[in-house]
């Protein structure tokens, strides 16, 4: 799950969590990510090449909705877009986890513009996270 392509920009992203027990079990066993440095108070993942950051902050996280193909997708969330038949061992790993979706495995758009498979799940704290492949790459931006 890494790349070493240094031409590609790479992004950090941190998220607040309320327990970094469960940060770790979800990201490193559940998702299988790399941990790098971390403290009593965060941990650092590799997403993919990524830098992602788990930082202890208790508290709700804030949640709205946005209604998109049918469903209510959670906002904000994140996630990486992901070849098509790494979603499906993705979707196979959390199903095996007992993982419960926010929205199940489906395609997206099916037959138009954008078409995907998509999923979306919480970590432990309640931050939201889409996964999705796209069988064309060049719909990724489609309009």
């Amino acid at each position: 799950m890494t790349t070493s392509d240094s031409s590609i920009p790479r992004f950090h992203l941190a998220v607040p969590v309320d327990d970094l027990t469960a940060a770790r079990h979800f990201y490193g066993e559940v998702l299988g990510l790399e941990q790098g440095r971390s403290s009593e108070r965060w941990v650092d993942w590799n997403l993919h090449g990524h830098q992602f950051v788990t930082h202890l902050a208790p508290g709700p996280v804030a949640r709205a909705h946005n209604p998109v193909d049918g469903h209510d997708v959670p906002v904000p969330h994140f996630g990486l877009i992901l070849p098509v038949a790494q979603f499906h061992t993705l979707a196979d790993k959390l199903r095996a986890a007992n993982t419960e979706f926010v929205i199940e495995p489906y395609v997206r758009f099916e037959g138009q513009a954008g078409e995907q498979w998509t999923m979306f799940l919480l970590d432990p704290a309640g931050n939201a996270l889409e996964f999705k492949a796209f069988a064309d790459e060049s719909q990724i931006f489609a309009v």
